[in-house]
């Protein structure tokens, strides 16, 4: 296959999600320390810079980078200075914490580190804490939430979709108008009244299946809307009349005759809505609502950025916006291709 300007930036943006859910999934090799390990002298550390050459102009082989020492405050602001007399190397596949592959193979094995001097790669949070390795594990929340809440609407749209245009009449006005009752509600505000109905005290991994439910009850309507309306039209196809006059159940029909083409937009639709799903989690964590300490997410980290003065002066602490941008963009960007490629009026477009 010859590979075009355009094949090529959407291996970028896949390269990207495959990085990052890479990095989710193995997220214990990748982070150098524990997500809730504290380091309570280095209090908002900005990030150590990787150096290949020194102060002097001479090149080193490994990479090492110059610790970084508390050394006063102005103005409420913590100050450290770089110790240029003693670089420090960084070492690769170092021994560390333990943990499991999997939740199977143990291991200790990390991708970098050192010997006994602390690095931040993206510098330390308000409790000294690594926000590179906080990413890391915040990465397994806040993306599996996009794809698991997706998944669920999607299963749940395609089969009240196909049902209601399947067999119309009552079924169909009854679905389609508990469809809109749940359209009535605006979407954030109703996450936030059925996440402050909740108890605050419960655990990280409940609050984390309560926000799937939630933003999954949610988004299933709208995709339902659509393929109600495209099963209207091809259940009136030959190849379905013909189904039916051969026998075919009404369940065989459905979902070998009619659903497989309404896939092209059921894909596309997961596509563009895993971003909402993310945003959401990262938005209700912030406000302290969602993913709460010692549990991690993407959003939860965002909690420290909401003062401005916190952000002027450590402005690494806004390194998990950066992910949540870059994932939100990448599947944006897939979402556009994958419908550019599925509508007929745009392929004869780009072919004549």
């Amino acid at each position: 296959m010859k590979i075009t300007l355009k094949s090529w930036d959407v291996l970028l943006f896949l390269f990207i999600l495959g990085s990052l859910y890479i990095i989710a999934v193995f997220a214990d090799f990748f982070a150098p320390y524990h997500y809730d390990e504290e380091q309570r002298r280095n209090i908002y550390k900005p990030p150590d810079r990787i150096r290949f050459f020194d102060e002097k102009k001479d090149f080193h082989l490994r990479p090492f980078f110059y610790e970084q020492k508390r050394a006063k405050s102005e103005m409420a602001q913590r100050l450290y200075e770089k110790e240029k007399d003693h670089p420090v190397n960084l070492r690769f596949f170092v021994n560390g914490f333990p943990y499991k592959i999997l939740g199977i193979f143990s291991s200790d094995i990390h991708l970098f580190g050192t010997d006994s001097t602390p690095f931040n790669l993206l510098g330390t949070d308000s409790r000294g804490r690594d926000l590179w390795s906080r990413i890391c594990y915040g990465s397994r929340v806040s993306l599996s939430i996009g794809l698991i809440g997706a998944l669920i609407s999607f299963v749940l749209g395609m089969a009240f979709g196909s049902i209601a245009g399947y067999y119309g009449k009552s079924i169909d006005f009854f679905i389609m108008r508990f469809c809109e009752m749940i359209w009535m509600f605006p979407m954030f505000y109703l996450m936030l009244t059925l996440r402050a109905a909740i108890p605050p005290e419960i655990s990280s991994v409940k609050m984390y299946f309560i926000i799937v439910f939630i933003m999954s009850f949610i988004g299933w309507a709208g995709m339902a809307r659509v393929i109600r309306g495209m099963v209207l039209s091809l259940k009136e196809q030959e190849y379905v009349t013909a189904a039916r006059a051969m026998g075919a159940t009404d369940l065989k029909v459905i979902a070998l005759y009619i659903l497989p083409n309404t896939l092209s937009y059921a894909i596309v639709y997961v596509t563009i809505s895993i971003p909402g799903y993310i945003i959401g989690e990262s938005t209700l964590s912030m406000l302290g609502l969602g993913i709460q300490d010692p549990g991690v997410s993407w959003g939860n980290l965002l909690a420290d950025a909401m003062a401005i003065s916190q952000i002027t002066l450590y402005p690494w602490i806004l390194s998990s916006g950066f992910f949540i941008f870059l994932t939100v963009l990448a599947y944006n960007f897939l979402g556009d291709r994958l419908r550019d490629a599925t509508d007929a009026k745009i392929r004869n477009e780009n072919r004549a």
